[in-house]
């Protein structure tokens, strides 16, 4: 499937398990999508799902979600096999649903999306959860941004920069027990030397989510559509784990002033992609 519309402007957090982490079924079924001549990449697949949420949402009333649960998957193949990040795009949804109306008043919810519709979401999702209530969603999206916490999970070293034509991607990959390290360590950093809760709150929930995979997934970090919001010189120049991993090295030696320049110059990179939601 060719499409010229461009991918949502939304960065993504995905989990990558080994076929050993899934069900009996499960295993069988990703086995044969993961080898499957014709599978398709990651492109076509993210293509695919936002195909599918565009026609949803231009009809009246809009649908929330899909009637069924999105058969694609993103895929690694490593040395020791394939490791597959199911799309899970209904699941998300509701998810999305909820958080969605968690942040607005009521009236400015029910504008953008009606009630009755957010509450068969509401439903349905109950539904699924009380039949799986261990599962959690492989992949964590995040709209005009990315969440400065998602960068403690990785190290400079596993920014991957492609620039080409028809092809712009920046993703950062790390193996499970690394990033869980590397959480576990910015925490350590965060209890004792900053007083803002909410930013080690939202590292704890970050090494939570984490915790729910295999420990040998993979862990990756796709800035998705946020590529096409800047120039490929601001691409370049992006070094957004560099300055989370300098700000932790200047709190861990006592250097607060240091620390903040270097969260300065995080936080004005994603402010000024963020005025573009505002502007557009």
């Amino acid at each position: 499937m060719r499409t010229r519309t461009l991918p949502p402007y939304a960065a993504y957090l995905r989990v990558y398990e080994p076929l050993e982490a899934f069900a009996a079924g499960e295993r069988e079924r990703w086995h044969s999508y993961a080898t499957a001549a014709g599978r398709p990449d990651r492109r076509r697949v993210m293509a695919r799902e936002q195909v599918a949420a565009l026609a949803r949402a231009v009809r009246t009333p809009p649908v929330v979600a899909p009637r069924e649960e999105s058969g694609d998957a993103y895929v690694l193949h490593e040395p020791d096999g394939p490791y597959v990040c199911p799309v899970q795009e209904r699941l998300r949804c509701w998810l999305a649903v909820a958080d969605f109306r968690a942040g607005l008043p009521d009236p400015v919810a029910d504008a953008v999306l009606p009630s009755a519709a957010a509450d068969e979401a509401d439903a349905d999702l109950a539904v699924w959860q009380a039949e799986h209530p261990d599962w959690v969603p492989h992949i964590l999206t995040a709209t005009w941004h990315v969440p400065v916490r998602w960068f403690v999970a990785f190290d400079p070293g596993e920014r991957a920069l492609v620039l080409g034509a028809g092809v712009r991607s920046l993703v950062y990959r790390a193996r499970m027990v690394d990033a869980r390290r590397r959480v576990a360590r910015t925490l350590g950093v965060l209890r004792k030397a900053v007083e803002d809760g909410a930013m080690t709150a939202a590292v704890e929930d970050l090494g939570r989510w984490l915790e729910e995979w295999h420990p040998r997934a993979f862990v990756e970090l796709d800035y998705g559509g946020l590529v096409h919001l800047v120039g490929d010189d601001r691409l370049r120049t992006d070094q957004s784990s560099a300055d989370v991993a300098a700000a932790m090295a200047a709190l861990t030696a006592g250097d607060t002033r240091t620390a903040a320049r270097a969260y300065r110059r995080l936080a004005d990179r994603w402010e000024a992609v963020q005025m573009l939601e505002r502007s557009s």
